[in-house]
């Protein structure tokens, strides 16, 4: 009954945190563009009017100057402290009969521009909307009217409205003033209407969006609370149950240790017998040149063979030897027909010859002083005229 309430009182609880996550769930809005490039294509007006602060800037069929295509290039790079960087290149016209410093223009000059602005975002000021995105800017440039040239430093001011993440409309004016002898000139204004395209965007969340994912991620934590509460309360429940179990998989991991011990102490045991029983055999040993085996030498092959019968892994390797007396070829050639008598034998006897590998080496090993030209007693020469059992495998 414990249990049923607890769990009936996490699922409240975890239907209720659903709910509420449904009802804060982080939305389009709350998202921004916080850093991007930005490419512009649009139109450019130019109005070089004799001041930007008289009325004659609104005297637009008079002072105003623009061409019938687009006319203004832009490539910019914005980042997330609201500071931006935009290069702009603009054509356009000075028509016959407008209003150019102060006086009317005689005759159609080309107007070229190339300005260097750096913005800021007013959105870090009053706010993000998402789709409505005014700044300021400033910067200087290069103009050249009818081959004239001037540098001028700029300000002005601008928005962005957005369709979507990345395309907008960008309308702003730029406030053009000569430097130098430029400052003789007229004070230019330059408006701009630009279709714009943001790309190598990366996101961030507004204030809103920022409130909302901690609101989220409070509601996930006390939901991970509810969740380890049951976990714990179902882990006490189920405890001594476990803990049974445990005791039984024990208690049958001991039974099946003792058992292991038990068959590898047999496996000791008999391993430990065979090498004793090897041993105790020792070597086949062999009358001076001679290759046959004597009665003493079968009554061990005989104990081996019996042993290769009892040990069914058994495999061993022999090694043939001779005395130093002789030539090292003849010895060679004796060496190999006592290893290879000793072999027929056992073959004889039963043994498969596959669990016998045989190597002779003559004079080679001999395991005494009696090397060539020392004078040795029988007893001591025979030690050496020998074939001896090694255990390859039990």
């Amino acid at each position: 009954m414990k249990i049923f309430k607890l769990c009936l009182f996490v699922l409240v609880c975890g239907f209720v945190n659903i709910v509420a996550c449904q009802e804060i769930n982080i939305a389009p809005k709350d998202s921004i563009v916080q850093s991007s490039w930005m490419f512009g294509v649009g139109y450019n007006i130019v109005d070089d009017s004799a001041t930007p602060f008289g009325w004659d800037f609104i005297r637009i069929k008079d002072t105003w100057n623009a061409v019938p295509y687009p006319s203004r290039l832009s490539i910019g790079k914005f980042w997330k402290n609201g500071i931006g960087v935009t290069v702009i290149g603009t054509y356009n016209k000075y028509e016959e009969g407008k209003l150019v410093d102060g006086q009317i223009n005689a005759t159609e000059r080309d107007y070229f521009a190339l300005d260097f602005m750096g913005s800021y975002d007013l959105n870090k000021i009053v706010g993000h909307t998402g789709w409505f995105d005014p700044y300021v800017h400033m910067g200087a440039g290069y103009s050249s009217i009818g081959g004239a040239a001037r540098t001028t430093l700029n300000a002005g001011y601008g928005f962005r409205i957005w369709l979507n993440e990345k395309w907008g409309i960008d309308l702003n004016t730029i406030g053009k003033w000569g430097l130098g002898e430029a400052e003789k000139s007229t004070k230019q204004l330059q408006h701009a209407a630009a279709i714009v395209y943001q790309f190598d965007i990366n996101k961030g969340l507004t204030k809103r969006g920022i409130k909302k994912l901690e609101l989220l991620e409070a509601i996930e934590k006390k939901e991970k609370i509810y969740q380890d509460s049951l976990a714990t309360e179902l882990e006490y429940l189920e405890k001594a149950k476990l803990l049974a179990k445990r005791l039984e998989h024990e208690k049958e991991m001991a039974r099946l240790a003792q058992l292991q011990k038990d068959k590898d102490d047999i496996e000791k045991t008999r391993k430990s017998d065979i090498e004793n029983t090897i041993k105790q055999i020792g070597s086949v040993y062999f009358d001076l040149n001679s290759s046959y085996l004597n009665p003493e030498s079968k009554n061990k092959l005989n104990s081996l063979a019996q042993l290769f019968k009892n040990s069914p892994k058994l495999k061993i390797q022999m090694t043939s030897h001779t005395d130093s007396r002789g030539g090292g070829a003849y010895n060679m050639w004796l060496s190999e027909r006592r290893l290879k008598r000793t072999m027929d034998y056992l073959a004889s006897k039963g043994v498969e010859t596959s669990k016998i590998d045989g190597k002779s080496f003559g004079e080679q090993h001999i395991m005494n002083e009696c090397k060539n030209g020392v004078k040795c007693p029988e007893s001591k020469h025979r030690v050496n005229r020998r074939v001896e059992f090694i255990i390859m495998d039990l």
